[in-house]
C-alpha cells in the first residue's frame, strides 16, 4: 500500500511537472511564435488564415449591370467621302453612294437618359457624320437625330423616336469617393457590349488639355476605343459619368481613363433640350499665365492674376473698359490664377448678368463692372 501511494504521489508530480512545462511551452510560442496558433481549419501545412469578411461587398454586380445595360447603346456613324471609285458602295442604311463616293465608318456609344429617346454621347463620336445609327441591346438599328451638341465639354444629345426604350438611372457624381466601385459599359473596339470593372482613381481632374470645360473622374476600369460616350456606372447600376477619355502611348487601355461626371452632363443635355445650347458667359477676352518673368515686368514680387493679352474691340470686355495689359486678379470676389480659372468663372456667369471684376493697371488697384455676354457657339 506504502508502495502504491507512493507510485501515486510520483505519478502526480510528473503530471503536475508535465502541465506546468506545457503551459510554459504555449506562453512562449504565443508570445514568439504568434502564427502558429492562428492555422485554423487551413491546417498545420496551409499557414493561410481565413479572408476577412467585409459586410456589404457584393460578391458579383451582375444586378447593377442588369440595371443600367439595357440603357446602353452602340452608335454607329458615317461620313461619305470623295474618291476616284465608289460605284455598288451602300452607306449604314442600305443607301447608293452615288458615283466618286465611299463610306468611312465609326464607332461609340451612347447611353438613353430619358423616355423620350434622348442619348447622351460624346462629340467627337458624332463629329462631321453624315449618317447615325442607334443600335439598340436588341440589336435593332435606328436612324438618329441631333438634338444638339457642346463641343467645349465634348457632349452631344441624339434622340431615337421609338417607344418603349430602357431608361438609365442617373447618380449623383458629386457624391463619388475615391475607391467607389465604379463599371465602365460600352462597345471597345466594335466587339459588342462590354463591362469593365475598377474603382474612382480621382475626382475633379482638371488642366488636362482635353476639353475647354475639364471636371473629369479618373478610374482604372478600361475604357478602349468604341467606349466613348458608354456609361460609367456605381455598383448599383446608376450612372455616374459618361466614357470619353484614355491616357495612352499604345492606343490601348492603360487604367487611366476619364469620364465626364453624370451631374455636368445631365445639366448640359437639359439646356439643350430645352434651348438647343448651352448658354455661358463671355467677355470676348484673351488671357495667358503670369510667369515670374511677366511679374517682375509689371513690379510684382511675385506670379498672381491672370493677363489680358488681347480684347475684342466693342466686345462686353470693351465696353466695361477693361485693357490690354490689366491683370485679373478676382472675378466675382474669387481669386484667379490661371487662364482655365478665368475662363470657368466668366462661363458659369449667365448671359446678361453683370461681373466684378478686380484688376491691377500700372500698379493701381481697380474694381470693374462688365456685362456677360453669349459665349459664340
Amino acid at each position: 500500500m506504502i508502495r502504491y501511494i507512493r507510485h501515486m504521489v510520483n505519478f502526480s508530480r510528473f503530471l503536475l511537472q508535465a502541465a506546468v512545462t506545457g503551459v510554459a511551452l504555449a506562453v512562449v510560442i504565443a508570445v514568439f511564435f504568434p502564427g502558429v496558433l492562428d492555422r485554423g481549419e487551413h491546417g498545420p501545412e496551409s499557414g493561410v488564415s481565413a479572408p476577412a469578411e467585409h459586410p456589404g461587398a457584393p460578391a458579383s454586380y451582375a444586378d447593377g449591370v442588369r440595371r443600367a445595360a439595357p440603357a446602353v447603346v452602340n452608335i454607329m456613324t458615317s461620313r461619305n467621302i470623295s474618291t476616284a471609285l465608289g460605284f455598288g458602295l451602300h452607306d449604314l442604311f442600305g443607301q447608293p453612294l452615288p458615283p466618286g463616293e465611299r463610306e468611312q465608318s465609326s464607332l461609340g456609344s451612347g447611353v438613353i437618359m430619358t423616355d423620350q429617346g434622348h442619348i447622351l454621347t460624346n462629340h467627337h463620336v458624332i463629329e462631321e457624320a453624315d449618317a447615325i445609327a442607334v443600335v439598340l441591346p436588341d440589336g435593332t438599328a435606328h436612324p438618329a437625330e441631333i438634338i444638339g451638341i457642346d463641343p467645349d465639354t465634348d457632349l452631344a444629345v441624339l434622340r431615337v423616336r421609338r417607344p418603349g426604350l430602357a431608361v438609365a438611372t442617373a447618380g449623383r457624381s458629386s457624391d463619388l469617393q475615391v475607391g467607389d466601385v465604379v463599371l465602365a459599359i460600352g462597345n471597345p473596339f466594335g466587339v459588342g457590349q462590354t463591362v469593365t470593372h475598377g474603382i474612382v482613381s480621382a475626382t475633379g481632374r482638371k488642366q488636362l488639355g482635353i476639353n475647354t470645360f475639364e471636371d473629369f473622374i479618373q478610374t482604372d476600369a478600361a475604357i478602349n476605343p468604341g467606349n466613348s460616350g458608354g456609361a460609367l456606372i456605381n455598383a448599383r447600376g446608376e450612372v455616374i459619368g459618361i466614357n470619353t477619355a484614355i491616357f495612352s502611348r499604345s492606343g490601348g487601355s492603360h487604367g487611366i481613363g476619364f469620364a465626364i461626371p453624370v451631374d455636368l452632363a445631365r445639366s448640359v443635355m437639359n439646356e439643350i433640350i430645352e434651348q438647343g445650347f448651352v448658354a455661358r458667359g463671355w467677355l470676348g477676352i484673351e488671357v495667358q499665365a503670369m510667369n515670374r518673368e511677366l511679374a517682375e515686368s509689371f513690379g510684382l514680387d511675385a506670379p498672381r492674376g491672370v493677363l489680358v493679352a488681347g480684347i475684342l474691340r466693342e466686345g462686353p470686355a470693351a465696353e466695361a473698359g477693361i485693357r490690354a495689359g490689366d491683370i485679373l486678379t478676382h472675378l466675382d470676389g474669387s481669386s484667379v490664377n490661371t487662364p482655365r480659372e478665368a475662363l470657368n468663372a466668366i462661363a458659369r456667369t449667365q448671359p446678361g448678368e453683370s461681373l466684378e471684376i478686380e484688376l491691377l493697371r500700372d500698379g493701381e488697384e481697380t474694381t470693374l463692372a462688365a456685362t456677360v455676354a453669349q459665349r459664340p457657339i
